[in-house]
């Protein structure tokens, strides 16, 4: 029996420090940005570590990754407007990426849990622009519609980006996933 205990210390505590790397890697992409957008927003590879550790730690221990990610992001030089604004933009679209944990790490499901992952990101950032944002709209433009147009044209480029990253590692790696 304490082996047994002793082995799930061990994995939590890998799990931990797994946890605080992806973290920490999805910061530093997060500023060697590829393009970024005006009002904010950028195209980057900051969702890969966050979908790699969803993937082998599951939903759970990955929205809990992704969280204190996005609450980082915010801390070091996010935007916040108001603070519902702040929650949907930052720990909870980046809790997101734990969705990708329900999702296997292999072949066309993980294509599958990287991009139900980023949609549902892209939900979160969609939510906060057309209740926070409207402003930017163009006169007459439907802000829900101008909302999708905005957030899309950064998050879908960074997940076809994140796929094609996801799949390149996954074949050349299999044993990571």
């Amino acid at each position: 029996m304490e082996g047994t205990a002793a082995s799930k210390v061990s994995s939590k505590t890998r799990a931990l420090v797994e946890g605080a790397l992806c973290v920490a890697l999805s910061i530093v992409f997060s500023q060697l940005r590829i393009f970024s957008m005006p009002q904010g927003g950028s195209i980057t590879l900051e969702m890969a570590p966050l979908l790699y550790f969803s993937y082998k730690y599951g939903c759970k221990w990955g929205a809990l990754a992704g969280a204190i990610s996005g609450l980082l992001q915010m801390v070091f030089g996010g935007y916040v407007a108001h603070p519902a604004q702040g929650l949907l933009d930052y720990p909870l679209a980046f809790a997101c990426m734990g969705a990708a944990g329900l999702f296997g790490a292999h072949g066309k499901r993980l294509i599958a849990g990287t991009v139900v992952a980023a949609l549902a990101r892209l939900a979160c950032h969609v939510l906060s622009g057309a209740i926070f944002f409207a402003s930017y709209a163009p006169e007459g433009q439907n802000v829900w519609l101008y909302s999708l147009i905005y957030n899309a044209s950064y998050i879908v480029p960074s997940l076809v980006l994140t796929a094609v990253a996801a799949w390149f590692m996954w074949k050349k790696f299999p044993h990571l996933a």
